[in-house]
């Protein structure tokens, strides 16, 4: 079945592609799933990325979160809404990642993983950014 609107949750959109994303959605899925308000994580695959309006191109580079209004983050502030939905202390972690003074460097991180994680556990060569 393709997702073609957000769960009021939102959803979390990986790459199935990329081992490494794969496995990176499956464990905060399991973190967060005891939290109601957590996002549920869909391969990209099962979903109509036009409906979603989510730019398919930017969405290989960068994790996009689709809110349950439609809207959507990227990258780290996709992961850190994600986890501040969770449980304590996920929920901290998500919230610290999000604060003003933290995101920029976050981003930095982000776009550092990104770029290499074809070389991280579970990465491979279609992992690499396109």
């Amino acid at each position: 079945m393709t997702l073609t609107a957000p769960p009021p949750q939102g959803v979390l959109l990986y790459d199935p592609d990329c081992g490494f994303c794969t496995r990176t959605a499956r464990i905060l899925q399991r973190l967060t799933a005891p939290a109601q308000a957590a996002a549920t994580a869909a391969p990209m695959t099962d979903a109509d990325l036009d409906a979603l309006a989510v730019d398919p191109v930017r969405a290989r580079r960068e994790i996009p979160l689709v809110r349950g209004d439609g809207t959507v983050v990227w990258g780290a502030r996709a992961i850190a809404e994600a986890l501040s939905g969770g449980p304590a202390p996920l929920r901290w972690v998500g919230r610290g990642i999000g604060a003003p003074p933290v995101i920029p460097v976050a981003e930095r991180i982000y776009a550092w993983v990104a770029d290499n994680r074809y070389r991280l556990p579970g990465g491979s060569e279609s992992c690499r950014t396109r």
